[in-house]
């Protein structure tokens, strides 16, 4: 029986003037936002890694945390008894959804044979532990990147053998998603770089990575998972050069493999900072790219230069990241998974809760500005303005392709006019945005 939650209580929406510290203030997943409830529209998730795996370790310190699933077992009955604690937390939390990583469930084992039994050994307890609680799997992924196997990354790997291991843990979990119901399927490289050209061969790293994903496509279409297949983009750490820099570059990866069509992307707020963006120009970047798939809602700490996986606490970087994705239509399968953990001085099981709470309440709130954003129109209308000589017949031939250079330079002597500048309105556009947040 699960037991290290047992002091605290499902988690309820007791509003604004609630000062229970276990209790959601604007989070309420009934409230209609946009012909949605506000579940719907955020489509939370819990991330089984930083909530259950985590020790509390740091670049420069060991373990922290004491939790019943750490010792006092074999490592098949730990994971037994750590996927029993985490549904206990799932479900008082409220969350829909969960997400995790092939090694986060499961035990690796001395060979590729006992690490596949263990890991369907889980799937079938997750699958058990779903059926009771109607917790529903965001994503599944493979971890790629804690062996020292892949100190040289999985699919752009220089040894085939690495190539093919990650192809068998990549098959495997592609099954366990499908099999519990997940709706989409992440490839997490984590080590999808080089750390020194002087031993790289940078373009043959570029066609295995492609193949490694033509051949992650044509399993999802043998096996008829339905999901959605997405890149996380990840700067720099811990690689020196990641090949899944940000959305553009991952971008420029399928185009190369010819995938654009069909691999999209789950973009980290923390990835995002760390590759010198806001979040929410990679989300509008991937929405402008027609590859625009899911969210992990963390934020950085911007002292230090690591990926610190901190709880959301932005309103205003999260209304205009949300404004961005409701205005595209909302979520489609994705959804908003809190790759986040608590700090390691956070020791105790409220914290966990602490946490994850504060950054739903602070999504809702988001959620709630950019409805009123959209509502108002005005933002909306600027841009529609700023763009309005774009509809003119001679400007529609241009980005049809029935103009030529010529034609167009001809046609600039014949007007035989200058174009005075406008106002960007920026200032008060940021302004506007601030009634709002």
């Amino acid at each position: 029986m699960a037991s290290y939650f047992k002091d605290i209580a499902p988690i309820r929406y007791e509003g604004v003037d609630s000062t229970n510290p276990l209790a959601f203030r604007h989070y309420n997943p009934e409230q209609i936002v946009l012909g949605k409830s506000m579940k719907e529209q955020l489509r939370f998730a819990v991330c089984y890694w930083h909530s259950f795996c985590s020790t509390g370790s740091d670049p420069f310190g060991g373990s922290t945390f004491e939790r019943p699933w750490f010792e006092g077992g074999t490592a098949l009955q730990l994971a037994e008894k750590k996927a029993e604690e985490s549904f206990d937390f799932f479900s008082k939390l409220g969350a829909p959804y969960y997400c995790f990583h092939d090694r986060d469930v499961a035990p690796e084992g001395a060979t590729p044979q006992e690490s596949r039994s263990n890991f369907l050994h889980m799937v079938d307890i997750l699958a058990k532990h779903q059926e009771r609680t109607g917790l529903k799997l965001l994503w599944g992924t493979a971890n790629l990147f804690s062996h020292r196997r892949f100190m040289a990354g999985a699919a752009s790997n220089p040894n085939p053998e690495v190539f093919a291991m990650s192809a068998a843990q990549v098959r495997d979990a592609m099954d366990a998603t499908l099999k519990l119901g997940g709706e989409n399927y992440v490839l997490w490289g984590g080590r999808e770089g080089y750390e020194t050209l002087l031993n790289t061969n940078m373009a043959h790293e570029f066609d295995q990575m492609a193949r490694f994903l033509n051949m992650v496509v044509e399993y999802k279409h043998k096996i008829g998972f339905k999901g959605a297949i997405l890149i996380e983009p990840k700067p720099r750490e811990p690689s020196k050069h990641q090949y899944d820099f940000d959305t553009a570059t991952v971008y420029g990866l399928l185009a190369r493999a010819g995938l654009e069509k069909e691999v999209q992307v789950n973009i980290e707020a923390n990835h995002a900072t760390l590759a010198g963006h806001s979040f929410e120009h990679e989300v509008a970047t991937a929405l402008a790219l027609g590859i625009f798939g899911s969210l992990d809602m963390n934020r950085g700490d911007p002292q230090l230069g690591w990926d610190t996986d901190q709880f959301p606490n932005n309103v205003p970087e999260l209304t205009q990241t949300l404004y961005y994705i409701l205005q595209a239509g909302g979520f489609k399968t994705g959804g908003c998974n809190f790759d986040a953990k608590v700090r390691r001085q956070s020791l105790d099981a409220a914290d966990l809760f602490h946490g994850h709470i504060g950054g739903m309440d602070v999504c809702a709130r988001a959620l709630l500005a950019a409805e009123k954003m959209i509502q108002d129109g005005r933002l909306a209308e600027v841009v529609a303005q700023r763009y309005a000589g774009w509809s003119q017949p001679w400007a529609q031939d241009v980005l049809a392709g029935k103009t030529s250079l010529d034609a167009l330079a001809d046609k600039v002597l014949q007007d035989n006019r200058d174009v005075l500048p406008v106002s960007a309105r920026q200032e008060y556009l940021e302004n506007l945005v601030n009634r709002f947040v």
